[in-house]
This record gives structure tokens, sequence and C-alpha cells, in this order.
């Protein structure tokens, strides 16, 4: 390419691949040692180029995707990148820690404006323009295994401050609340539950996420959100009686002298909106939500 009255400058990591090149000497190049890696790009002689190669090295790149970014801005307008490599399929496998395989060189051309592919003696060459624009895309990793246990527990104040715990059938006494269905927000699931547990009816910007808690049940994580409503109508009455026997309009100031146990989420929910009002609880990860 020199030969052809291009400036071409060539880069390596290693001094003694340059330094042979280097002593046969030939106008219009430039050798420059550098770890277009590790060291960035600013040491490079020329701020942008019509062709950038990357003959047989880009499997000992470790982060591709940002080293050619940083190369891709490098390039001129309609300029290009040419990656030379083997291919694994192609090569004995001893040898395949040096070449890419398919997936590989499918990730190193997705996203370009055009993208060609050509043999040469046995490698892939790979000739990139681009980028071509377009929108980021999320996807999954196929359905999870069961993890942890998701929900929301409400603590509900009428206009006099006092709280809705309800009696159990587990003999326990717990707060309205209950697990998020798909696709449901903390607080979009407190007062769906506290409608299906209490008639209650409140809004969704009535519902306030105090806090997210996280503690564990037999082993398996759960995740609870402290949420509050104070926004509401109707009277609470038993919808699901199989679950709970009554519920109660109670002063917080009571909650701790309860002669049956609460039930342990609900608990810290009461603890979220009553700083220190219930000593002695179990361990629980408490994150704070601020309002905006």
């Amino acid at each position: 390419m020199a030969a052809s009255g291009y400036r071409v400058d060539a880069v390596d990591l290693s001094a003694v691949a340059l330094a042979k090149p280097r002593e046969a000497g030939g106008t219009g190049v430039t050798y420059r040692q550098l770890d277009v890696e590790r060291d960035g790009l600013d040491d490079l002689p020329h701020d942008a180029y019509d062709l950038i190669t990357v003959r047989l090295g880009w499997a000992f790149v470790r982060d591709r995707t940002r080293v050619l970014g940083r190369l891709r801005e490098r390039l001129r307008p309609g300029g290009a990148l040419c990656v030379i490599t083997p291919v694994a399929g192609a090569v004995p496998e001893r040898e395949r820690g040096v070449a890419l395989d398919e997936e590989e060189i499918g990730l190193l051309c997705a996203g370009r404006e055009s993208a060609g592919r050509y043999d040469a003696d046995g490698l892939a060459l790979l000739v990139l323009r681009g980028p071509a624009p377009a929108a980021p895309v999320c996807a999954g990793k196929g359905r999870p295994a069961a993890h942890a246990l998701t929900g929301a527990g409400v603590v509900v104040t009428d206009a006099a401050g006092r709280v809705l715990p309800g009696w159990s059938v587990r003999g326990v006494w717990e707060l309205p609340g209950g697990k998020n269905e798909p696709g449901e927000d903390f607080a979009a699931a407190a007062v769906r539950e506290l409608e299906e547990e209490t008639s209650l009816k409140a809004g969704p910007a009535g519902a306030r996420v105090r806090a997210v808690l996280m503690d564990s049940v037999d082993g398996m994580p759960r995740v609870t959100a402290a949420v509050q409503v104070t926004a509401f109508t109707g009277e609470p009455v038993v919808t699901e009686p199989r679950l709970i026997r009554r519920w109660e309009w109670r002063e917080p100031a009571d909650l701790p002298g309860l002669t049956r146990p609460l039930f342990t989420p609900g608990a810290h929910v009461l603890d979220t909106v009553w700083p220190g009002l219930l000593p002695g609880l179990p361990p629980v990860h408490r994150y704070p939500v601020t309002r905006d």
C-alpha cells in the first residue's frame, strides 16, 4: 500500500514484529509499538484513517466490542475496518485459540451498514462499514427457576391515624398485602391486594412505597415492599374468610402489646412506617425509598 502512494501506519504490540520491516526500509510507513486494547488510541500517528486492517490478531483482543468501537471512531466517513482471521471450524483444534468461531464473527459483523465476508487463502476477510443506528434490544435467557418471593405489605391508616391489621386463620396478626402479579409494580400490587382482602379502594397514586425489605423464609429469599396508604374509600370487610377472620383498626402504640404474633413481613413493614415501634424484630435488609 505504501508503494501505491498511501500513507501507512504499521502498529504492533511486539517490538520484534516491527523490527524486521523497519530494517527493510521503504518510504511512507510509520512504525509504532502499541497495545490498542490497553494503551488507547491517542498515540496513533494519525487521527483518522480510510482503512484499518487487523490481521491475525482479533482473537487475542479480550474487550472486543469496546476496541471495535474505538477503532470505528478513527475511520473517516466511508472508511472500512478489515479483519483478517482464521476460522475455528477450518483449523486444527490445537490452533483454535487464535481463530474466531462463527458466533464471534457474527458479533463482529452485527450492527454494520455493510459487512462483506470473503475467503482469503482459507482465512476469513471481513470488510466492515457502518455502524447502522439501532435502538437497544433486550432479551431474556429462558424461563428462570423460582428463586424468591416478592410482594407488598400495606400499612393503611384512617383519618385518626389508626392502622388496619387482620386476625389470620393461621393465628397471627397480619397486614393487607400479597404477591405481585406478573408485570405489576409494588404500588399496584398493594392497591389490588388491599381491595381484594378488605374491599377498601385506593388509587396507585395514593400508595407510597416507603422501603424495600429483604429477608428469607425456609431458605428462600423474600422481598417485601413496605407500602403506605392514607387515602381510600369504603369500610373494611372480610372478603376472604378462608384467610382472615376479621379486620380491626388499632392504635399503632398498642401494637407492641399484642398477645399474639405479628406476621414477620408485616412487622417489618410496620417498623418502616414507625421506626422503633416494635423492638426485637428478626433481621432484615431495609432499602428506604425516597420521594422524587
